[in-house]
């Protein structure tokens, strides 16, 4: 990127849909209508589910993180790209450009809802993301309703013969005594950020995949299985399928029951959009590598840093413009020796703004204070 970068505010091509003309409403139609065929699914909607729709607290940070976004016309191409293929968008750059808002962006444009937020450590699994399985705490809830049982059971005895009652400290059913279940699997089961992104519906979710460079060297090719088909099975809802075959459980927004399972198998019918960040430490293999479409976002340069001090902190163009112009050639000046995040600049900007640090002969120490490089020298 270079100082002469067209501002994609100046740009608006006829084939975008992030970023393009139209309303939502519009935007999400045309997402319907551009499918290939090769990336068709097949998901019947549970019509009793309904996802977190454009209200509420959830939303409005999603929102908030999203209207401030400024792509340029590299950004906007890619993503509509990835819109059009239904293919994962993988995001590299360094820290603090931009790389997980532009999933708010997405999610905020075309009104999707709230980003489901999947950040990747080094322990995170494939199922991390599809399911959890609440083995222990179901396990558990069993032996309290045998202990219950059984104190009960033993109650009543006790009345019948006019002994006192006992507490009973333990209870092991005898080997004759029939095997109690262990009680509905419902409430132990909870869809993941990406199993949630999964379940059928007519307008896909935005899936952002955090810091995917972290993960243990198995995920990214655990993955390519599940985007391929847009579906993956629950093995315990498997398992009683003959006898239960819709199990509603909770999701990655709600744990309550609230989506019915059939069969034990989640099945998409709008692909998500799948937003993977990484900050550049390690290599991808090549057959993950050719699914996804890649945006390399580089540090903002003047003028888009101008356009994001503007739209983050809601200031009209040329308003207090003077105010916070050295600190961004202060910014720039800092990080030619080392990182710096946009976030940072935004920080100095906004102290700038409220009147801290006000008196001339700080002026060293606050940018010491706020603009301290991530990399590199020391300021």
């Amino acid at each position: 990127m270079n100082e002469d970068t067209v501002a994609a505010a100046e740009v608006l091509k006829d084939w975008w849909i992030y970023r393009g003309a139209g309303t939502a409403p519009v935007k999400q139609a045309r997402i319907a209508e551009h499918c290939p065929p090769w990336r068709s699914f097949t998901g019947q909607p549970d019509l009793g589910y309904s996802p977190p729709g454009t209200s509420g607290a959830v939303w409005d940070e999603t929102h908030r993180r999203g209207a401030g976004y400024v792509p340029d016309e590299a950004e906007i191409d890619a993503v509509n790209t990835a819109l059009y293929l239904r293919r994962p968008l993988l995001v590299t750059g360094k820290p603090g450009v931009g790389k997980s808002t532009l999933a708010h962006s997405i999610a905020a444009d075309l009104e999707l809802g709230p980003v489901l937020h999947w950040p990747i450590t080094s322990r995170s699994s494939l199922r991390d993301g599809l399911y959890q399985y609440d083995a222990i705490g179901r396990l558990h809830d069993a032996n309290l309703r045998h202990l219950e049982a059984a104190a009960v059971a033993l109650s009543g005895e006790q009345h019948s013969t006019g002994e006192a009652p006992r507490q009973p400290t333990y209870f092991t059913p005898p080997p004759s005594a029939p095997r109690v279940p262990g009680g509905p699997i419902a409430p132990y089961l909870r869809l993941g950020p990406l199993g949630t992104a999964l379940v059928a519906q007519e307008r896909p979710r935005v899936l952002l995949v955090d810091e995917i460079d972290k993960s243990d060297i198995d995920l990214p090719g655990d993955l390519l299985t599940v985007f391929e088909e847009g579906a993956f099975p629950i093995p315990e809802l498997e398992r009683i399928a003959a006898r239960q075959p819709k199990v509603t459980i909770g999701t990655q927004d709600d744990p309550e029951p609230q989506v019915a399972i059939e069969r034990g198998r989640v099945q998409c019918l709008a692909f998500p959009i799948v937003v993977l960040t990484s900050n550049g430490e390690r290599d991808f293999p090549p057959p993950f590598l050719r699914r996804c479409i890649r945006l390399n976002l580089e540090p903002p340069n003047r003028e888009k840093l101008t356009q994001i001090v503007r739209q983050r902190l809601t200031l009209d163009e040329g308003h207090g413009d003077a105010r916070y112009r050295d600190l961004i050639e202060a910014f720039l000046t800092r990080r030619v020796e080392g990182d710096l995040a946009t976030d940072q600049l935004l920080n100095a900007v906004q102290l700038r703004l409220s009147g801290a640090w006000s008196d001339d002969g700080d002026r060293t120490k606050f940018l010491d204070a706020v603009l301290q490089r991530l990399t590199g020298p020391l300021a």
